[in-house]
């Protein structure tokens, strides 16, 4: 049924995006809304410092593409009696009601979320999930822990961060489905961001830059390039403003010195720039880099870098830019040191107050819709190197 579900609504989405330049009119006797989503989901703590490292913390906002809601808190926290409380899809209903009290003490809490005209549902996964200090000076990632998911493209699993990709924005295109035996399929092997079988050591990661075909045309967005990012991509956001539905940057508790890896990368033959115009003489190139920067401003909000401001932000401290990366079809490794401008606060660093972000495109002005059709980047076993500050 989930599977069902994602398909129809970015079908639906699709649909959307055709159709919307020729709505003038507004529809009557509407039918009952099919949909059935949490959108927000919050908890109401009496003393919220001390269940939450953050304000912000206490609300989470769900992507569409999601069914597991998770809330990070303090080792402290009880979870025996709590209340989370809902905004869903109008006139859906919810099971457990929202605002009951539930025990999270023991893992997740299964809700149902039925729509309007009672045909469809889905199932959350709400949980609370303890974070403890990272203990460790060297965070590796091998790329290992994949799947393809319900919409049928690749996703890679982590039990520190989530790591996303662009691929459900280019499920909107159409470009990765196929037509045989008198049936629609969707290839996940056709998406910018795939699982490569033989990376450097085991499986690795393969981003290529692809044209979004006569959709993306349309949209002013030729090509997607393909990319690996730790943070979050919302979908819903992919037609209207690109760069804004890619979110870079988790917390994160050490001090970060080193980014090191592996990598492969081939350009395309052709640089185009955002009006699909080829520019002779210029190659792609592909960006592999990490940043690390404060997650709340000096007024307590939330600050998320997303793809306009993720190397601009007055709110980054750290960077680290891997530079030199060649054409290449051995595997050849990278390494980067963070530069900072200011201080680290190890008060604020305690209490997740920094985000890191680790980013790999196989086109480096990739998020301004310019670069190669064809450029490949391959990536395996990455390593974050840290180091206590005080």
């Amino acid at each position: 049924m989930q599977h069902i579900y994602n398909d129809m609504k970015f079908h639906r989405l699709l649909l959307l995006a055709a159709l919307c330049p020729m709505l003038s009119s507004c529809f009557k006797d509407e039918p009952a809304n099919a949909e059935c989503d949490i959108e927000v989901a919050w908890v109401h703590a009496e003393e919220p410092e001390k269940m939450f490292y953050n304000l912000t913390d206490t609300l989470v906002k769900v992507l569409y593409t999601d069914n597991l809601i998770t809330f990070n808190v303090r080792s402290s926290a009880d979870l025996s009696a709590l209340a989370p409380q809902f905004i869903i899809t109008p006139n859906a209903t919810i099971e457990p009601a929202s605002g009951s009290v539930q025990d999270f003490s023991h893992g997740p809490v299964t809700y149902k979320v039925t729509s309007e005209d009672r045909q469809w549902s889905r199932e959350y996964y709400v949980s609370f999930n303890i974070v403890t200090r990272t203990e460790t000076d060297t965070l590796r990632f091998d790329f290992e822990d994949y799947e393809v998911n319900s919409s049928y493209y690749y996703t890679w699993n982590d039990s520190r961060f989530r790591w996303s990709t662009g691929n459900p924005g280019y499920l909107l295109c159409g470009m990765a489905t196929e037509y045989a035996d008198g049936q629609y399929s969707t290839n996940p092997e056709k998406f910018p961001s795939v699982a490569l079988p033989d990376g450097y050591k085991g499986s690795g990661v393969k981003l290529t830059t692809l044209s979004t075909g006569a959709w993306g045309a349309m949209k002013g967005m030729r090509i997607a390039a393909g990319n690996l990012f730790i943070g979050t991509f919302d979908a819903t956001q992919a037609m209207t403003d690109a760069r804004k539905a890619t979110n870079f940057g988790a917390p994160f508790d050490r001090r970060p010195t080193k980014l090191r890896g592996h990598y492969k990368f081939t350009p395309g033959n052709d640089y185009q720039d955002a009006d699909g115009n080829l520019k002779p003489g210029e190659a792609d190139i592909a960006d592999i880099y990490a940043v690390f920067y404060r997650n709340h401003d000096e007024n307590g909000n939330a600050i998320m870098l997303d793809g306009d401001d993720v190397k601009s932000s007055p709110h980054i401290i750290g960077m680290a830019q891997v530079t030199g990366i060649q054409t290449t079809d051995e595997w050849t490794e990278f390494e980067a040191e963070f530069e900072f401008n200011q201080e680290i606060d190890q008060t604020l660093l305690d209490n997740r107050g920094y985000n890191i972000a680790i980013v790999f495109s196989s086109s480096v002005n990739g998020a301004y819709f310019e670069g190669a059709i064809g450029s490949t980047l391959m990536v395996d076993e990455v390593e974050l190197i840290c180091t206590d500050i005080k």
